[in-house]
């Protein structure tokens, strides 16, 4: 926060306190001043947010309203303001009570102004560390169904058609097993699209019934049905000049998949119970796990619909495909429900992580994603083996103490600390290798060992990828 735009509201009924912090801070900070709660809550119940202070210094004991009762009706107005309580009578009942209506510090008087700023340096610094956090928690948020992990080659084919498909008004099928990521994929098209400030919408087509189906997709119109109040314009409408995203194609029934087609080929429909054609401008892109051929087979999808969805397929891989992306997931969702639910960020045990690799997924990235929620949720990575149904591995021997054997006649001091060693170095190293994805130049930076050393120990210690 840049000290020169932070915005200081002082209340207290004593002139003098206003007075000494301006003469002392008034060069660093924009410091204004209230003489009782009541001019200071009229004051911010008419001010915008940019005008509004970054930080209030309340004095408890004013005439009238007392310091904590302004300080309730301050977080009423606005519950993000931070303020600092000023008091002469700073007795163990006004700290706690202070505390419990929201006060971000308690600051007993006299005090000497040099330490005030430390005091205020402290509470603007934990201020936009709290809205760091904030704005990314939100851009996790919004982007947590735009990022596509991975960099095995299906994962880099697939980002690599996604790129060249984006910016054109084709119509895409996205294919892929449930919980492969194919909605992911619809909003990169669409993010990297024209039509990006445009609105996304998705509708999962087997999710609403289909009597309703028609309704949702295109409108009605007033009167239409019973229920029908009122015109309501549908999805598609809705959706004008931006993507919609068309989940579960392969379950849309028979007799809506013609007004689809209408909209694909002239870009426009009835509404239901309406006489009037509407036009939109709308890119679709749809998914679905059916086989759609034996859906065509089996007189379930239109076989002119099935071309005309079909202009570019993307054909998503499942996990057991590309498990060497495995580890990438792991720690992307290691760090993003971490963040989201204010856990420790912690990694894996590399046996873990092998048992983790080994597993065939039959719910794809979905159910790893769910699964790491759990441990970072619970903070117990046992979670793994009592969901994949897998035994606890002992603790390797760089994790425990190294058992040593004195029976084995061998009492080379030199040679049997130096078997020690190399355990130890070969099991960290390993570790640190799939932390890192084996990035090895970001691997020997954590070892804190060269580049060349790296190479040399992978080599000498057979550590495979």
């Amino acid at each position: 926060m840049d000290n020169e735009k932070v915005k200081i509201l002082i209340i207290d009924d004593d002139p003098k306190v206003p007075w000494i912090i301006s003469e002392g801070l008034g060069k660093q900070y924009d410091i204004d001043s209230a003489r009782d709660g009541q001019e200071a809550i009229s004051s911010l119940s008419k001010k915008t947010t940019e005008s509004k202070p970054d930080l209030i210094l309340l004095d408890i004991k004013m005439p009238g309203q007392s310091g904590l009762e302004v300080l309730e009706k301050i977080k009423k107005v606005d519950s993000s303001l931070d303020v600092m309580m000023l008091s002469g009578h700073g007795d163990t009942q006004n700290i706690v009570e202070s505390i419990k209506k929201g006060a971000a510090e308690f600051i007993p008087k006299p005090f000497d102004v040099k330490e005030l700023e430390i005091h205020i340096r402290t509470v603007l610094e934990k201020k936009r560390l709290k809205e760091e956090i904030t704005d990314l928690k939100k851009k996790i948020r919004e982007s947590q169904h735009e990022v596509l992990i991975g960099d095995t080659e299906p994962m880099l084919k697939v980002k690599n058609v996604v790129e060249q498909i984006a910016p054109s008004e084709l119509t895409v099928l996205i294919r892929g097993e449930s919980g492969t990521g194919k909605e992911i994929i619809a909003r990169m098209i669409h993010k990297l699209s024209p039509r990006n400030k445009e609105p996304f919408v998705k509708v999962n087509c087997a999710a609403i019934p289909r009597e309703l189906l028609e309704a949702e997709l295109f409108g009605y119109e007033r009167g239409a049905f019973t229920g029908a109040n009122k015109t309501k314009p549908g999805r598609f409408e809705v959706a004008n000049k931006g993507t919609m995203f068309l989940d579960e194609i392969g379950d849309m029934p028979i007799e809506l998949q013609t007004k689809l087609l209408q909209v694909l080929e002239q870009q426009e429909f009835v509404r239901v119970g309406g006489i009037k054609n509407i036009h939109v401008d709308v890119r679709i892109v749809c998914a679905t796990n059916r086989n759609l051929e034996e859906a065509i087979d089996e007189k379930q999808m239109r076989n002119d619909l099935y071309y005309r969805l079909n202009e570019i397929t993307i054909n998503l891989p499942h996990l057991r495909e590309r498990k060497d992306d495995i580890p990438l997931l792991v720690e992307h969702f290691l760090q993003k429900y971490s963040l989201l639910y204010d856990k420790e960020n912690k990694s894996i045990r590399s046996e873990t992580m092998k048992h983790v690799c080994a597993y065939s997924w039959p719910g794809n990235v979905r159910q790893l994603e769910n699964l790491i929620k759990q441990i970072v949720v619970r903070g117990d990575e046992n979670i793994i083996y009592e969901s994949l149904k897998g035994p606890i591995p002992a603790p390797s021997k760089s994790e425990a103490m190294l058992p040593i054997d004195y029976e084995d006649g061998d009492y080379n001091l030199k040679a049997k600390v130096g078997r020690i060693v190399s355990e130890v170095e070969k099991n960290l190293i390993s570790r640190v290798l799939v932390k890192t994805n084996w990035n090895r130049r970001k691997a020997a930076i954590l070892l804190d060992i060269s580049y060349r050393s790296l190479l040399y120990k992978i080599k000498d210690y057979k550590i495979i990828d």
